[in-house]
């Protein structure tokens, strides 16, 4: 990168020393980490500047971590205590220069690395493996790929979304999760649509910060299945997110509907906060299905099998079985989510001097499919069709019933129009049909 050789160029200047490691694999893993680690010692050097997106900032903090340590990485991993086996005096002073707005490691107390093995992401915890100093600078992002923006952007607002879904408590996380995906929702398609507006990357950045902050909280099944298919098919982790966010959401949606409904609220939509989702990911250009980056069905078994594994479904709010994660993996070759109907109004009370209105049975279908006319071979009249003609005033409700059975009832209902009007509670004109044809009109007052 640019911006890396001028730094290099004033550290050099300054009489600071001047060395590169850029072996980064898009999913670090240990192998990545032996190589960095030899170049720190076999140049001497005493601190680590990390440059990059997740990847590099991840292996970054690593290097500085595991250069003075003497046990394997793995004991490290993010398990009870066991960040306490490390010489916490031995770890270089680290500083963090994201090119992109998602994963917020430059705010982050661990890397994630994969073990090349096994393929299953680990968690690598320590409190001082958090940067010393972030130079979070909007410009470095401006010239990441469109799909590159899309998917680092959903990942801050995944880690938004799981750490507001986990049930553990922290309100201010909550808080800060909230605020993390208003921003996203509003600067995402921005920087996405315009490149070149750095209040809408600035916000990204900030976006990428705080999800990363508030998932101290924790995260959820979507990271797992993530995880899963950068491990298995080498995928992208933000677009691993978006593809896996919405139905891992609508299987969470279940165990916690007032939370959703405060989701719903915080995006702005009317819909289920999945199928949002879905129309969020395709106005981004993202993959809809699995099978669009390459999934196959022989994928899912290994797939199951390091998601299980993974840690970060044990804070997800509703617990996930093997069998879960089978049905998890295929939910996106299903076909979008469907847009959840609105809950019809409630009907309006009806005013004390109207009439009842009552239901008759339906007449049944002809043989022709209509209504109301009698089928083949059956002799007699043609049943009476019961219309009903509404008078609205304010609070005034006047339901006319028609029909040759209707006519008492109708006599009744024009008589109580007739009260109101006079009352001065109606000023409109009703027209009053019964079947024998008979028009009674009554004007309006006013």
């Amino acid at each position: 990168l640019p911006i890396t050789d001028r730094a290099r160029e004033i550290m050099a200047a300054a009489g600071l020393g001047d060395a590169l490691f850029a072996e980064v694999d898009p999913n670090p893993n240990e192998i990545n980490l032996a190589e960095g680690v030899a170049a720190y010692q076999a140049g001497g050097h005493d601190g680590v500047i990390a440059f990059g997106g997740g990847s590099g900032l991840d292996l970054g903090k690593m290097v500085a971590f595991m250069a003075g340590q003497t046990r394997p990485v793995w004991d490290f991993e993010d398990i009870g205590d066991w960040w306490t086996r490390a010489d916490a005096d031995a770890i270089a002073p680290i500083i963090a220069v994201p090119t992109t707005a998602g994963t917020g490691s430059e705010v982050g107390r661990a890397s994630v690395i994969t073990n090349s093995q096994t393929h299953v992401k680990k968690i690598i915890f320590h409190p001082k493996v958090l940067p010393s100093i972030v130079i979070a600078d909007p410009e470095l992002t401006v010239d990441m790929p469109k799909f590159i923006t899309a998917g680092t952007g959903l990942d801050a607002f995944a880690h938004c979304v799981e750490a507001y879904s986990s049930p553990h408590y922290h309100p201010m996380s909550q808080g800060i999760a909230l605020e993390g995906m208003r921003l996203v929702t509003t600067y995402l398609p921005r920087a996405y649509a315009t490149p070149d507006d750095l209040e809408a990357r600035a916000h990204m950045m900030s976006a990428a910060a705080m999800g990363a902050v508030a998932f101290q909280k924790g995260l959820g099944v979507t990271h797992s299945c993530a995880h899963a298919l950068s491990a298995v098919c080498d995928l992208h982790h933000g677009t691993a997110i978006a593809l896996m966010l919405p139905a891992c959401m609508r299987f969470s949606a279940a165990v916690l509907p007032d939370r959703m409904k405060r989701l719903e609220a915080a995006v702005d939509t009317e819909h289920a906060f999945d199928v949002w989702l879905n129309n969020f990911n395709e106005a981004l250009g993202l993959p809809a299905r699995l099978s669009d980056v390459g999934v196959k069905d022989e994928h899912i078994t290994p797939l199951v099998e390091i998601a299980i594994k993974d840690v970060c479904h044990s804070c997800n709010v509703r617990e996930v079985s093997r069998d879960d994660f089978q049905r998890l993996f295929r939910s996106p070759d299903r076909g979008r989510a469907r847009r959840r109907r609105r809950p019809r109004r409630a009907a309006r009370p009806r005013h004390p001097a109207a009439p009842p209105a009552r239901r008759r049975p339906r007449p049944p279908p002809d043989a022709r499919g209509g209504l109301g006319r009698p089928q083949r071979g059956q002799l007699g009249r043609r049943p009476a069709v019961r219309r009903r003609r509404r008078v609205l005033h304010g609070d005034v409700r006047v339901v006319e019933a028609v029909g040759e059975r209707h006519e008492r009832r109708d006599r009744l209902g024009v008589a109580a129009l007739r009260e109101l009007l006079h009352q001065g509670k109606a000023d409109s004109r009703a027209l009053h049909f019964t079947r024998s044809g008979v028009v009674e009109l009554m004007k309006e007052l006013k």
